[in-house]
């Protein structure tokens, strides 16, 4: 069984990645290795973000790892809130402020087309590999549904209805950005 870590604080990252990895692969997370830094994301990429902090956690604990940098993309807004999607109301891993900042920045707008974008790096000895995963959709004039995390609320992937947050994880976990990417991960580990 291959062991790989995620280089993630992030509880719901962490559950969503362990109900779309197969159970041949063991995931573990940072406290399983005893980092309890928090990692830095001050690069203005995602891609930049990702990387960051996987080959911290790769250089100082030796370990093959991935980490992941998401967030949504509003083309009305140019793309923001993007790389500060976790802290764009100005205060971290704030949800409800990030999704009311959202809604008044699309007061009035007919324009609401998004998307939710991951990339992953993974850091390994043999090299580091990048998988990206995206879904399409629009942002909701109001919030609508009690799962999930951060914009989910929100967002209504393309061809559906509901929001994330009105779907079972199951459901989300089968058209999520993150699960994309994910699936693409673990279809390359699977070939080394």
């Amino acid at each position: 069984m291959m062991e790989l870590v995620f280089a993630t604080n992030n509880k719901h990252k962490l559950q969503e990645a362990s109900q779309v990895l197969p159970e041949d692969l063991l995931l573990l997370n940072l406290d399983d290795i005893g980092c309890e830094e928090e990692l830095a994301e001050t690069a203005d990429t995602f891609q930049g973000n990702a990387l960051m902090k996987a080959e911290y956690v790769f250089k100082n604990y030796e370990v093959a790892c991935f980490a992941d940098d998401s967030g949504l993309e509003v083309d009305a807004l140019n793309g923001a809130p993007g790389v500060y999607s976790a802290r764009y109301a100005g205060e971290h891993g704030n949800a409800e402020k990030n999704m009311d900042k959202l809604l008044e920045a699309l007061k009035g707008s007919a324009h609401r087309k998004a998307r939710f974008k991951t990339v992953i790096a993974l850091v390994q000895p043999q090299g580091v590999h990048y998988f990206e995963g995206s879904v399409e959709g629009h942002i909701l004039e109001e919030k609508r549904g009690d799962r999930g995390f951060g914009y989910d609320p929100l967002f209504v992937p393309e061809g559906e209805t509901r929001s994330f947050a009105e779907m079972s994880p199951s459901e989300k976990n089968s058209m999520s950005h993150r699960a994309r990417a994910l699936a693409k991960m673990h279809e390359f580990l699977s070939q080394q």
